[in-house]
């Protein structure tokens, strides 16, 4: 009886895996009823990793290649079963496949805002998504923390832990990098790279390789936005704060000809031209020789200032001061200064 079980078993002359559909991380080769025969063929083919398990414990790790299987090509799994030279019979032990090939184009975002702490800014929100590529680096490890005993392992499965991974360690990357937040956001590939480093030992930890990072959107609150316009006007006119406020003038004026505009005609469009004009000479010299400091600033402001400012022009300018107070460009004794000057024109 003993002798016609052994005829009826099936032995495994080759084993071997052609992956079918995309996304299997790990296949283990069906073995019930089954053994592999002495001599047998692996192959494993490129981007592809096996791994031998006898008895819950993992023994040899086979890269791209063909094998004949003997006590020389499995020495781990030999010193297991305690084979001596002569191991000429069938044995049981099951192998799994790994992919090692790359999966692109792995989504990750932040579905709600999340707040960093920036060292130039402190609390900052923000929301940002890209996609990431990786691919299974070490079988052994990925097999033992993974993937375990499972007939198939797809790369569906993990998407949810490495896309928490990632947004986990946004914060990490920002403060590691010793970037300011303002100069990552301005510079995507910038914060993509910080990204990858902090993320790198997590995805090892797993069995893992991180390929490829991108941040493809990283959109800033609103208040956050305006800060970083300024800062990039800045750099148009390259630091000159005379000709910042030139710049901020410029932008301003249509919208100012057009608010009087709509109430006068063309006697109002003329206002409102007038006004910006006025604004823009002010602003530029008296800011100027604010920043000069000393007594003498008083001065250039009241040669800034044309003369016979109508009332109009004045409060105009007062507002616009205000908002460069409220900015922090100005400082308060500068603003009332001016504020105080600029009045006197009125009585």
């Amino acid at each position: 009886m003993a002798l016609m079980d052994f005829i009826k078993k099936q032995f495994i002359d080759i084993l071997q895996w052609t992956e079918e559909g995309d996304g299997t991380l790990a296949w283990r080769f069906p073995m019930e009823g089954m053994e592999i025969q002495t001599g047998g063929t692996l192959v494993v083919r490129e981007s592809q990793m096996a791994l031998f398990v006898n008895e819950g414990q993992v023994a040899d790790v086979f890269g791209p290649g063909t094998y004949k299987l003997t006590t020389q090509t499995l020495p781990v799994l030999t010193y297991l079963k305690n084979w001596d030279k002569l191991f000429q019979s069938p044995f049981k032990s099951d192998v799994y496949f790994f992919s090692t090939r790359q999966q692109i184009d792995q989504k990750w975002g932040t579905p709600q805002p999340i707040t960093i702490r920036d060292a130039e800014f402190g609390a900052v929100r923000l929301r940002a998504f890209g996609n990431y590529a990786y691919r299974v680096a070490d079988p052994k490890l990925f097999h033992t923390e993974i993937s375990g005993t499972r007939a198939s392992y797809p790369a569906a499965d993990l998407d949810g832990q490495l896309r928490g991974l990632v947004l986990q360690n946004i914060s990490n990357a920002i403060a590691g990098s010793g970037v300011a937040f303002l100069d990552l956001a301005a510079n995507q590939l910038m914060f993509a790279d910080a990204l990858a480093k902090a993320l790198a030992p997590a995805f090892e930890k797993l069995g893992l390789k991180l390929e490829a990072m991108t941040v493809q959107n990283l959109s800033l609150p609103e208040e956050l936005q305006k800060v970083l316009d300024q800062k990039i006007g800045m750099g148009m006119v390259g630091g000159d704060m005379g000709r910042f406020m030139q710049y901020q003038t410029a932008q301003a004026i249509p919208k100012m000809a057009e608010g009087a505009g709509a109430g006068g005609g063309i006697a109002g469009d003329a206002m409102g031209l007038g006004a910006g004009v006025a604004l823009g000479q002010v602003l530029a010299q008296n800011l100027q020789a604010g920043l000069q400091g000393g007594a003498a600033q008083a001065a250039p402001a009241a040669a800034a200032a044309p003369v016979g400012v109508r009332p109009d022009e004045v409060m105009a300018t007062l507002e616009k001061l205000a908002d460069l107070k409220a900015k922090g460009i100005l400082t308060q004794e500068e603003f009332d200064a001016k504020k105080a000057e600029l009045l006197k024109k009125l009585v």
